[in-house]
């Protein structure tokens, strides 16, 4: 099951400043409840008792909002400061940093009206926030801006940005602390999957391993009539049409994903990189690819040939929107269009993106090992709408982990071929291809349907510490 969170906890600092209309602070508490509420997000702040309307002033009001914090700060995946006035810059700081919270912070200030700007009414956010900004920056602790510097805390523009700053917050949390599965070796003549582990720990990502030998010998431990074999059987069967597969095949792959589900679960496994070829195709006969497709449509995405980075990318992009992610090569030209290309793998996208999948062989692997022993890949076209693509790689070279990410369309256009395949278009698309080749990254990109690419820019950049390209 994803450990990917869906319901997520923010905590709430309403800034206060004593010589501004006090009520304006019970006022936003008041909208925040509601809108959160309807939003679905669960919140943690202080109540009217704790301090005066529950806002944030003094020395004291932060100590006492930031044990409150403290309290709740495994249940915490960011913080919403709220200043429905100017607001005191040096509390809500110091509320932040003796919290000890390490989560993404998000800064909104309620607009004036120009009807309202006598003493009475006034509430001079507009100032504040950059006051705030300021003090932030001083403290090292950064911080998401909202898309208008000043922004109605019951609108529909705060709305978007709070959702907006939900998915970051669920993009950091589940990166930090990811547990990666790779399963058997990086097969040989692929180098440009190499990844260092010692950087990932950097990022609190851990890499566990596991020999296609201790696989080989659990899958002969089961008998073709145990029930865990029977359930995995039918999601195979529920992913994609298998009627050209025959029964054993199909039994062949079942046992290899509970034997892969078991470890997955044993060792707390978030997403996993396989050896996809060709170690399987000459051992049991069939590939992995089905396999791979259903975990990804569970959230919990499964890359080829041992792509560790890969396996994280589609990670990633999952979190931030809560849509199965797939991986596939920067494949083929299409025809002279430059702002278009193919991308394509032998059979691994999770059907919830394809046009009509179904289940059959893998022909190129198959020129090898016999197109009989590569049952299981998924062929099926990448359904048409907006597409984000991301890529994570680990540079030995500048001891960095560094990325890229940019949106794009999946397109219609006429395709004749076998596997899983998209033609996409992306702005610029030469260019692109162009800063990739020069800085190194694979051939290997993660994309779903979604446009996050600013969500993936900003949670990496400001703050996993993450240099991130975006291709606009």
């Amino acid at each position: 099951m994803s450990r990917i969170p869906q319901k997520l906890t923010m905590a709430v600092i309403i800034g206060n400043r004593g010589f501004f209309p006090s009520y304006l602070v019970a006022e936003a508490r008041e909208q925040a409840i509601a809108l959160f509420d309807r939003l679905g997000i669960n919140t943690i702040m202080l109540n009217e008792t704790q301090t005066e309307l529950g806002g944030v002033e003094t020395r004291q009001d932060a100590k006492i909002c930031a044990d409150l914090f403290r309290a709740h700060r495994d249940e915490i995946h960011g913080v919403v400061v709220l200043l429905p006035n100017f607001g005191d810059e040096k509390a809500v700081a110091e509320t932040l940093r003796l919290s000890g919270l390490n989560v993404p912070v998000l800064v909104q200030a309620e607009e004036d009206n120009l009807d309202k700007m006598g003493l009475a009414t006034r509430r001079d956010s507009f100032c504040g926030k950059i006051s705030l900004c300021n003090n932030l920056r001083q403290y090292g602790i950064p911080f998401t801006l909202t898309t208008q510097h000043v922004c109605a805390l019951s609108g529909e523009v705060f709305a978007r940005d709070l959702k907006r700053f939900e998915q970051i917050c669920r993009v950091v949390s589940s990166m930090r602390g990811v547990r990666v599965g790779a399963i058997g070796a990086r097969p040989a003549g692929f180098n440009t999957v190499r990844y260092s582990e010692k950087l990932l720990e950097r990022l609190g990502i851990a890499v566990e391993t596991l020999d296609l030998s201790e696989v080989f010998t659990r899958i002969k431990t089961l008998r073709d009539d145990d029930i865990r074999v029977d359930e995995k059987r039918r999601l195979l069967l529920d992913n994609a049409d298998a009627s050209a597969i025959p029964a054993d095949k199909l039994v062949t792959m079942a046992k290899l994903f509970v034997v892969i589900s078991e470890w997955v679960t044993a060792n707390d496994i978030d997403t996993t990189a396989i050896q996809c070829w060709t170690s399987l195709q000459e051992n049991l006969g069939i590939n992995v690819c089905s396999i791979m497709s259903v975990m990804s449509g569970q959230l919990m995405p499964s890359a080829c040939e041992v792509d560790v980075m890969g396996a994280l990318s589609m990670y990633a992009l999952a979190s931030a929107n809560m849509n199965p992610a797939s991986i596939a090569d920067w494949n083929n030209n299409f025809g002279d269009d430059r702002n278009k290309c193919v991308l394509f793998h032998c059979g691994n996208f999770a059907s919830a993106s394809l046009e009509s999948p179904h289940m059959g062989t893998a022909d190129i692997i198959g020129t090898t090992v016999g197109k009989e022993n590569t049952c299981g890949a998924v062929h099926g076209r990448l359904k048409a709408g907006a597409l984000t693509y991301f890529r994570l790689s680990t540079d030995d070279l500048s001891g960095d982990i560094k990325a890229y990410v940019g949106e794009g369309q999946s397109v219609d256009d006429p395709l004749e071929t076998v596997g899983c395949r998209a033609v996409i278009q992306v702005p610029k698309l030469e260019n692109l291809l162009a800063w990739i080749c020069r800085n190194g990254f694979e051939h290997h990109v993660a994309m779903n349907h979604a446009a996050s690419a600013e969500v993936l820019h900003e949670a990496f950049t400001r703050y996993l510490g993450v240099e991130t390209y975006l291709h606009q």
